[in-house]
């Protein structure tokens, strides 16, 4: 049964983290591209609104969830904490801990925050910067949310192996 239930929290896993992987992959490639394209006045508008509608707990469980699901699979599977595939399963955790849920508490964050409190109709005179900061740390997250998933993904093969 522990066998059982871990390879199932370990393919859990690897979904959250791809899950992730496209959402930031999506965002950075398609609609900060189209964002790039808008006056400040509606950047303004809609990044908000962007911000405002992805706090709901399906995305709180994804973007939280993988390290958690990473953590409950490893705890289950214990007795191979030697195996190859379990130091890069946890490696995987911690990477997308800390380099994707630390890293938007530290940059990402702030930066919503702040375009939050804009007027679109009086700007700040940063909010080019602003915006160029906040794509430059969401392709961050794309990467190494994609690490994860790559990562969390070798893991699922190697485990089949003798490795």
């Amino acid at each position: 049964m522990g066998q059982k239930l871990s390879k199932t929290l370990h393919g859990l896993a690897v979904i959250g983290f791809g899950v992730m992987a496209g959402f930031f992959w999506t965002y950075s490639a398609n609609v900060n591209l189209a964002m790039l394209e808008m006056d400040g006045a509606t950047y303004a508008t809609v990044q908000s609104a962007f911000n405002r509608n992805v706090r709901h707990a399906l995305f709180f469980a994804f973007f939280f969830g993988p390290p958690v699901v990473v953590l409950a699979a490893l705890s289950s599977a214990r007795q191979q904490w030697k195996r190859f595939w379990f130091v890069l399963l946890a490696f995987a955790g911690v990477l997308y801990a800390l380099g994707v849920i630390v890293f938007t508490a530290k940059v990402n964050l702030p930066l919503n925050y702040y375009t939050e409190s804009w007027n679109p109709a009086q700007l700040p005179e940063d909010w080019v910067q602003i915006r160029d900061q906040w794509n430059a740390a969401n392709i961050w997250r794309c990467v190494m949310s994609g690490l994860a998933f790559g990562i969390s993904v070798l893991t699922l093969g190697l485990r089949g192996s003798k490795h």
